[in-house]
């Protein structure tokens, strides 16, 4: 029988470390928000390569999704930039979950 792994995100299984799926997802997130409010200002890519102060070429990258070809930086200054006041947010660790013992199971069925 082979065992089934759950993950939080796509990024959880397909990077390296839990470092790297962090930085995809956030740098996931702030594409499509950047891309969302190109298309609803009607700005053509041109137009957001200038407000940008990018090439069209790099804008191209944005709108399709190339996470790889972007730093959380650049994504967080781009998104100032077109007004969308970017915010990390941190959440605390999850304490992880006890395994009850022999002796703990056999007090609460006492």
């Amino acid at each position: 029988m082979t065992a089934t792994r759950r993950f939080t995100s796509i990024w959880d299984a397909i990077e390296n470390t839990p470092q790297e799926a962090a930085s995809m997802r956030a740098r996931s997130e702030l594409m499509m928000n950047l891309a969302q409010t190109i298309h609803e200002q009607g700005m053509t890519q041109a137009q957001a390569a200038e407000l940008f102060g990018v090439t069209q070429p790099r804008v191209s990258d944005l709108m399709r999704g190339k996470v790889n070809l972007f730093s959380l930086d650049t994504l967080i200054d781009m998104a100032a930039t077109a007004g969308m006041g970017p915010v990390v947010k941190v959440s605390k660790p999850k304490p992880p979950k006890r395994q009850a013992t022999r002796r703990a199971k056999a007090a609460a069925c006492a």
